[in-house]
């Protein structure tokens, strides 16, 4: 039996969680899309680092749509679902939620699915380990 996700309450795991400052905004106030990216990515890769137990970098990161703006002291709050592994890649899921002290409770800010290729210490693609494919294939995530 499939459950719904509520998309009122974010899906994933909690990757990283800050602050929007002053030097993060535009002139009218409101955060660069450019610097949530950047949350966004940073998150991503804490959690395809742990996954893949190694260094990681971004290879793709795939439709993001903007719903709301994020203002100067909103604590923003990433989390990642990991959607598919391959051989030496991986697809993270990350949801951008927001807690305003002007506005009551959460609301979601951007998702996007964000490649990751696992790296070794030469910066060359590693294989991810078949002990984790076969956990993520048993969860229906391979």
């Amino acid at each position: 039996m499939q459950t719904m996700l509520d998309p009122t309450q974010p899906q994933g795991t909690l990757s990283l969680q800050t602050i929007a400052m002053p030097a993060d905004t535009n002139w009218s106030g409101d955060v660069f899309g450019g610097w949530l990216v950047s949350q966004m990515d940073l998150a991503g890769a804490i959690h395809s680092e742990r996954i893949s137990k190694g260094r990681c970098a971004t290879i793709s990161i795939h439709e993001m749509t903007f719903l709301v703006p994020v203002k100067v002291g909103d604590v923003i709050t990433c989390y990642t679902d990991t959607i598919r592994i391959g051989n030496t890649s991986m697809q993270v899921h990350i949801e951008v939620w927001s807690k305003s002290p002007h506005r009551e409770g959460t609301a979601k800010v951007t998702e996007g699915t964000f490649t990751f290729v696992a790296l070794d210490e030469n910066g060359q693609k590693r294989p991810i380990s078949e002990d984790i494919k076969k956990i993520y294939a048993a969860n229906g995530k391979a």
